[in-house]
């Protein structure tokens, strides 16, 4: 492939994960909607996996892993997808705009830090200057627009907890037995943590009832298991190996902005004064701490992973 069709490609790679991780939030909050967060969300994830998997299958790839693979896989879903994508919508359910949800996970980054920090790592002193920057534009975020009723506190610190677990899963990544294939581990990863949430759903009482839910609302659970899992992973793992990280993480920061510009023009959710400034703030320190730790190792480049 020459190098001018090999850019385009790039371009076009980057443009499905700018836009289509931008929008699964509002995609969760049409869900959330009228399914169950955890089921609807677990489903998603199962369905997600299976889809990637057979995929995988009719390629020829191998999907089998060791019981140690499976089990660090398993961990990730339960730290990723339940504890990360699954407390997002049950944020959302509770009335968290999904521009909002966008903007709190975006402080991934930030808790990737925190993390090392608690670890006995030294990161850069302008990426803890950029985390010290990022956390207050999360907290007037939350708390500055509560005067104009945007942001319901509760649902927004269940969103911020679903960021800090998925930091968490990032940052503990490298540290687990995996398979090698990140396609693979994908699919292990999805599959598991849509059971777990199926299951912690069920437990918790959540009502399922698929012939209850309106076409809009299958649609939009659609678009996320083969849109928003399944293309955009996809063109995720492959601009990771044939684009600069620094590049890449980009989306990191740009993902939040589509999110809140579709959630105003799809959901005519308020971008209010607290929305706009928190914002801003939050996408700055993430950039911050994005361009000054870098990650050198390809194991680390997932520490970025959007919901």
């Amino acid at each position: 492939m020459d190098t001018r069709a090999r850019a385009g490609l790039v371009v076009v790679a980057l443009l499905i994960v700018y836009v289509v991780w931008g929008s699964t939030y509002l995609g969760i909050r049409i869900v959330v909607e009228e399914m169950p967060p955890l089921v609807g969300m677990g489903t998603r994830f199962v369905a997600a996996g299976l889809l990637l998997g057979g995929l995988l299958a009719l390629r020829g790839v191998d999907l089998r892993v060791s019981r140690a693979q499976l089990a660090g896989a398993a961990v990730l879903g339960l730290l990723l997808p339940f504890l990360g994508n699954g407390m997002v919508a049950i944020g959302e359910e509770m009335g968290t705009p999904s521009g909002v949800a966008a903007l709190l996970v975006a402080a991934v980054p930030l808790f990737v830090t925190v993390y090392r920090i608690a670890s006995g790592d030294r990161p850069r002193t302008w990426s803890v200057l950029g985390v010290l920057l990022g956390f207050g534009g999360l907290a007037w975020l939350v708390l500055g627009g509560r005067d104009q009723g945007d942001v319901p506190v509760a649902g927004a610190l269940i969103v911020l907890m679903a960021s800090g677990f998925w930091a968490f899963g990032s940052w503990v990544q490298p540290r687990l037995t995996l398979p090698e294939n990140p396609f693979v581990l994908a699919v292990h990863e999805m599959w598991t943590g849509g059971v777990l949430m199926i299951t912690v759903g069920l437990v918790r009482g959540e009502h399922y009832a698929p012939l209850e839910y309106d076409g809009r609302t299958w649609l939009a659970w659609a678009y996320l298991v083969v849109i928003g899992s399944t293309l955009a992973f996809s063109a995720y793992v492959w601009v990771l190996s044939n684009a600069p990280i620094g590049l890449v993480s980009t989306y990191a920061y740009v993902n939040p902005v589509v999110a809140v510009f579709l959630g105003w023009l799809i959901l005519e959710e308020a971008i209010t004064s607290a929305v706009i400034t928190g914002g801003l703030v939050i996408v700055a320190s993430v950039a911050i701490v994005i361009t000054v730790e870098r990650p050198r190792r390809p194991a680390d480049e997932r520490e970025l992973d959007p919901v």
